[in-house]
């Protein structure tokens, strides 16, 4: 029997729908932005305050990078949300302790994993091309609470999987 949560649930959908169609907007600015710097560098350059690449090519090979780095980045997002529009579904549905979110967590565990990693990269990058006179700002700072969130996801996806086994244990004995 499906439970009634109007207002979250909905309100949860549609911000998880907005958010896939803005990352994947984000991805089509960053990849626009990735082309644009390789057709017309020197303006790019130029536009960003950074010189031009002759001049500062370690620092535009950064900048690259990390836009590059960006671009990779949000078919990660993508699963990300997608997995839980699909996790908010089974709430809709009343169901949502089965081994599909379990999955999903566990996916989704992964995924964040792999964003705070590139996370890790980007700031390393700017950390390796920035120089005194062409530093590379991008306010990168590390922070102990992504690495609890993917920890707290695995957790979450093994209490998902044995909420889901005793269900299922629980449907076989009526």
């Amino acid at each position: 029997m499906p439970h009634s949560y109007p207002a979250p649930l909905a309100l949860s959908r549609s911000v998880l729908r907005t958010l896939i169609v803005l990352n994947l907007l984000v991805g089509v600015l960053l990849l626009g932005l990735l082309v644009t710097s390789v057709v017309v560098g020197d303006q790019v350059m130029r536009t960003l305050a950074a010189g031009t690449p002759q001049a500062n090519a370690t620092l535009f090979l950064g900048m690259r990078l990390v836009v590059v780095i960006g671009v990779a980045g949000v078919p990660v997002v993508h699963f990300v949300l997608t997995r839980l529009l699909a996790m908010t579904d089974t709430v809709r549905d009343g169901n949502p302790f089965v081994m599909a979110n379990a999955a999903r967590l566990q996916r989704i565990a992964w995924a964040v994993l792999i964003l705070e990693l590139m996370h890790l990269a980007v700031g390393a990058i700017a950390a390796a091309v920035s120089t005194a006179a062409a530093p590379f700002d991008i306010s990168w700072r590390f922070s102990l609470t992504p690495w609890l969130a993917v920890l707290l996801l695995f957790v979450l996806a093994r209490v998902f999987e044995q909420g889901a086994q005793m269900r299922e244990e629980l449907e076989g004995t009526v």
